[in-house]
């Protein structure tokens, strides 16, 4: 049976001296899938004394973090899930102060600490901003994990550099760790860590290791106790289980469900009526089929008989629509409807009624500059809606992209693409083989290096410098060079030629999209598209003549006119 995460946990908290509770907690495990794809989240915020409101930060704050994390998407890495959410609870207790009486005193607006983690496959990912602590006991050792936002101008006074709801802004600590089955982990208010020491946390926790719920409230007590004057709150997570194997909803379509034979025409199979066989190859069987509920066309995908043995292979096969799923724009496609169980392995997307890319190009060996730009920008327009869900499509070539009988530009096949979300959730870590198309690949894959939206971005500009021109911009030597030294030594080919008429400015923005090293590339899509449809400022001052050329006359006036003032100045003098 899989093994899936499972944690234990205990809490507590207390107003203790104070007249009102101003710190809140909590956390939320939800039921699979979301567990594999999102994991547990643990919350911890303490409001500031000086603020009548700040209880309602805290609420605030620990409450949309624990509801809104699990409504982000699955295909977001956890880093950016959470920044995300807490970027706009800041924003909106930041608005809250902004619009009532403490507009001018933020210390005394809806202002809080937070102190977050999220636990996810076999990583604990730690959000921190403020000076509630996180914790780590292991081997009978306490450690501090985060670092308090706060500034001391004198021995006995203080106040907290960095809280949320402080300013527009946040500043958020973020740092991940790995998992060990055993680990305990500690989230504290002020009130608690200021007047308890190791050994007792350690000693309460090691004598209630079967209820944490009491270690958390003798914790308490005893800094209470011990003269604690603010409100006591304490989380204790202890870490019972780690996954052993992933347990996605694609490997419990791999696991629970069989794998159809090959297909005939007029064949009946799970509601659908296959129409044809579109193609086969080593990688996958793929046939038009009619759905018997909606009568509407599907492309029905099979995976290969001989690579059924493979779980790398049949996660990218299912990869493909639950993308697809994920995904609404005019220019990814997307995957059918979904509307009863399914009793095989295969997938469902639309029908594209049109050609590939590269059966266009056969029918138009010579598209003019604005065709290509047209092109060009509606596949980006796909391809950046992928990457707003942190999805690096890999395998971007002119026989993935499509082109309906309405002239519409579609990316197709995610089988290479890369998940933030997914990798994270993958206890074997994620793939470093090289999925894509070489002469399409970015150069770092070849180096062994992860992928970037910059890799992306390559592999379009290689399309469009085929476009252009039928050829590649450094030949078939970018899979050949294995070393970053070799890949310095690639030489771009311009794609200006006498039989084309190709502003060299176009030449100059392909030069730049396709440099080997992804950092000299282009930052993003939009700038690329920018510079394709007019001159780069840098281009046209480096390759502007000089004056002397442009206008001999003005040259020489202006220098008989810097001459002249020198010599009436020397002549004061």
């Amino acid at each position: 049976m899989t093994q899936q995460l499972k944690v234990s946990v205990g809490q507590y908290s207390d107003k203790g001296r104070k007249e009102i509770n101003q710190d809140f907690y909590g956390f939320y495990k939800p039921p699979e899938p979301q567990l594999s794809t999102k994991g547990i989240a643990f919350a911890m915020a303490d409001g500031i004394s000086s603020s009548d409101v700040s209880q309602i930060a805290s609420e605030t704050a620990v409450k949309c973090f624990l509801d809104d994390y699990f409504c982000t998407s699955d295909a977001w890495s956890v880093r950016h899930s959470a920044h995300r959410v807490l970027a706009a609870t800041n924003s909106w207790l930041h608005t809250q102060s902004n619009n009532s009486q403490f507009r001018f005193d933020k210390d005394k607006g809806y202002v809080c600490t937070l102190s977050a983690m999220v636990f996810k496959s076999t990583t604990a990912h730690i959000f921190h901003v403020g000076d509630t602590r996180i914790y780590r006991l292991q081997n009978n050792a306490l450690e501090q994990l985060t670092k308090d936002h706060r500034l001391w101008v004198s021995q006995d006074k203080s106040y907290l550099s960095r809280a949320l709801g402080t300013g527009t802004e946040l500043e958020l600590d973020y740092q991940l760790m790995p998992l060990n089955c055993g680990d305990i982990f500690i989230l504290a208010t002020d009130g608690v860590y200021e007047h308890t020491d190791a050994r007792c946390i350690i000693s309460a926790i090691k004598q209630n290791s079967n209820n944490l719920n009491d270690a958390a409230k003798i914790i308490v007590k005893t800094a209470f106790d011990q003269g604690s004057p603010d409100n006591l709150t304490l989380q204790i997570i202890r870490v019972d289980s780690l996954p052993q194997l992933n347990t996605n909803e694609l490997h419990q379509q791999i696991d629970e469900l069989p794998f159809p034979h090959i297909l005939e025409a007029r064949e009946q199979f799970d509601g659908y009526t296959i129409l044809r066989e579109v193609h086969a190859t080593s990688r996958s069987h793929v046939y038009l089929a009619q759905d018997s509920e909606t009568n509407a066309q599907v492309i029905i995908k099979t995976p290969s008989i001989d690579l059924r043995n493979d779980p790398k292979y049949l996660e990218r096969f299912l990869m493909e629509e639950w993308i697809a799923r994920r995904i609404n724009n005019a220019h990814v496609l997307k995957a059918g409807l979904q509307t009863r169980k399914r009793n095989f392995i295969y997938t469902v997307t639309e029908f594209i009624e049109g050609q590939t890319l590269t059966q266009w190009l056969i029918d138009n060996p010579q598209p003019d500059l604005e065709t290509i730009r047209g092109i060009v920008e509606q596949i980006a327009r796909g391809l950046r809606a992928l990457h707003r869900m942190e999805i690096l499509h890999q395998d971007l070539k002119p026989d993935n992209i499509m082109i309906d009988s309405s002239g519409t530009v579609k990316i197709i096949d995610f089988g290479s693409a890369r998940v933030a979300g997914i990798v994270e959730a993958s206890v074997d870590g994620e793939y470093n083989d090289i999925l894509g198309t070489a002469l399409y690949t970015a150069p770092e894959y070849f180096l062994g290096e992860g992928g970037s939206q910059r890799s992306d971005l390559y592999s379009l500009a290689v399309i469009t410098y085929h476009m252009i021109s039928r050829e590649f911009p450094y030949g078939t030597q970018v899979a050949k060079a294995r070393t970053a030294a070799s890949q310095r030594r690639l030489s771009y080919h311009s794609v200006l030629d006498d039989e084309r008429e190709t502003p060299a400015w176009v030449d100059e923005t392909l030069r730049k999209a396709l440099h080997p090293n992804p950092y000299k590339r282009y930052e993003e899509l939009s700038e690329f598209l920018y510079d394709l449809r007019q001159p780069n400022k840098a281009f046209l001052s480096k390759t502007r003549p000089p004056l002397i050329e442009r206008s001999p006359v003005a040259f020489w006036q202006s220098t008989s006119l810097i001459l002249s003032i020198i010599i009436v100045i020397l002549l004061i003098k």
